[in-house]
């Protein structure tokens, strides 16, 4: 079930949230929290139900797990378990391409890399303070809603424990919260604002030129940089907004989720990029992977290698494929080079704020090509025209006012729509992906704004919103489901 459908909106989420909220005040904490699982485990099975089995067997399996996770054997060997379940699934195809083995065919069960990190935050957690954040009463349905809360399950955003467990068991408490369903509602419709309207509205100037890429097409400058600027923004719009979404929802069952997206491409550096960008996420990677490696504990060098690893790791959770090892490469390059030039560069040298933006957001732009790239052949000819090797493309508008510049560059006569031809223009497509710009470098994200600044955004979104409930086709997932 995506979130973006009629059927969610206007069927689902209302019948949940007054099955628990009246559960809650009726029957009590128990009825309620198993009500919000059960919503959850049909939100999950309603397209695949054959992957709700490994869903509940995993809640099930790590819970038990978790009791026992105080002692070290059982701990390393939970944290063992998950990951070879996420490895056999998710990597599994991928090692047996590498090796030359059999392909075992595993599709890849939804949200399991979220669900599985989840559940080893729990694990962790348990090991480190010999408990489990409980109530007396409750505590395993707490801990499946944690787990199975439809808000987040499919693609986060990742919480700690001890952040949201004990704050499912006392939602059911509060009962119904108007002015808390009314906020997480608003906050709701401008993420599927951004996802209906802003993301897929890019989507198909970026798949034009990719796909042409990936079909040996040679890309001009402009076109390139078309299609790179244009799936930087899908991307950014559609994590946006799912993050929203997420956050909005939960709201509504008054549970709170930590922020997960604070405008990426508004960061002066590298680093603060990652404070930014699925911030979750980020944290993860920090206490689970960079840290265990030996964080910054054993001299420079090792630093620098436990940053690339971590990178690497992360780059590689996003798909079983080199071009996501690529990403995560790129990423703990621009790290390992962020942290030399701070640590040589003279104290009086620094980069002015503009600058240091402007040359963060250039590399993060190039590093979405091999992310988006179907194959690192398609990324490099992507990288090619972004360079200008190809040649530069110019619009015919310009190419009849001054004809002196097409014996200057190579060119073309006319620069081909980014998207679908009975869509936009070249003109049409330039506007709005200025628009798009405009909106992410310049206006204050959603948790940035003031509470009339939201309401008018409500306003004017909504409408938008709607209308693409109404009129648009099928529903498209979050780019997020896919990892």
């Amino acid at each position: 079930m995506l979130f973006g459908t009629p059927l969610f909106l206007l069927v689902f989420l209302p019948i949940t949230l007054a099955a628990f909220h009246l559960g809650g005040r009726w029957f009590g904490r128990g009825p309620a929290l198993v009500l919000l699982i059960g919503a959850s485990f049909v939100f999950y099975g309603w397209g695949r139900a054959a992957d709700l089995p490994l869903l509940v067997g995993s809640i099930g399996a790590n819970y038990l797990l978790a009791r026992r996770a105080t002692e070290r054997r059982w701990f390393i060997g939970g944290v063992a378990a998950n990951l070879g379940l996420l490895g056999l699934f998710k990597y599994g195809s991928f090692i047996a391409r590498v090796m030359g083995w059999p392909d075992p065919h595993l599709s890849l069960p939804l949200g399991i890399s979220f669900f599985t990190f989840q559940q080893i935050m729990v694990l962790a957690e348990r090991w480190r303070r010999g408990r489990l954040p409980r109530s007396p009463d409750a505590s395993f349905l707490g801990y499946a809603a944690c787990i199975a809360f439809f808000a987040h399950l499919m693609a986060g955003p990742l919480v700690r424990p001890s952040e949201i467990i004990l704050q499912f068991e006392r939602s059911t408490a509060r009962g119904f919260q108007p002015d808390e369903v009314a906020e997480g509602l608003m906050i709701v419709l401008l993420g599927l604002a951004k996802k209906l309207v802003l993301a897929d509205g890019f989507a198909p100037f970026a798949n034009r030129g990719f796909d042409a890429a990936a079909h040996g097409g040679t890309l001009t400058l402009l076109e390139a940089w078309y299609a790179v600027l244009a799936f930087s923004l899908q991307i950014y719009f559609d994590f946006s907004g799912y993050s929203d979404i997420a956050i909005g929802l939960a709201r509504m069952f008054s549970i709170r989720f930590p922020l997960n997206f604070d405008s990426p491409y508004k960061a002066l550096t590298i680093q603060d990029f990652w404070r930014r960008w699925n911030m979750t996420l980020s944290r993860f990677l920090r206490d689970f992977v960079y840290i265990p490696l030996g964080g910054n504990r054993h001299g420079e060098p090792r630093r620098l290698l436990n940053l690339m690893l971590t990178m690497l790791l992360g780059g590689l959770w996003h798909g079983a494929a080199w071009r996501f090892v690529l990403w995560g490469g790129l990423h703990g390059l621009y790290l390992i080079i962020h942290e030399d030039w701070q640590r040589r560069r003279p104290r009086w040298m620094r980069l002015p704020p503009v600058l240091a933006q402007g040359l963060t957001l250039l590399a993060v732009l190039v590093a979405w090509v091999p992310f988006r790239a179907p194959n690192l052949a398609a990324t490099l000819g992507m990288l090619r025209g972004m360079a200008g090797l190809n040649g530069l493309a110019i619009p015919a508008p310009l190419l009849a006012l001054a004809p002196w510049l097409g014996h200057i560059v190579q060119s073309v006569p006319v620069l081909p729509a980014l998207g679908d031809a009975r869509t936009l223009s070249l003109p049409d497509a330039t506007a709005c992906l200025l628009i798009g710009w405009v909106i992410v470098l310049c206006l204050p994200n959603l948790h940035e704004a003031s509470p009339r600044l939201r309401a008018w955004g409500l306003l004017g979104t909504g409408g938008f919103t709607v209308q693409s409930l109404l009129f648009a086709g099928a529903a498209t997932p979050f780019l997020y489901f896919r990892f």
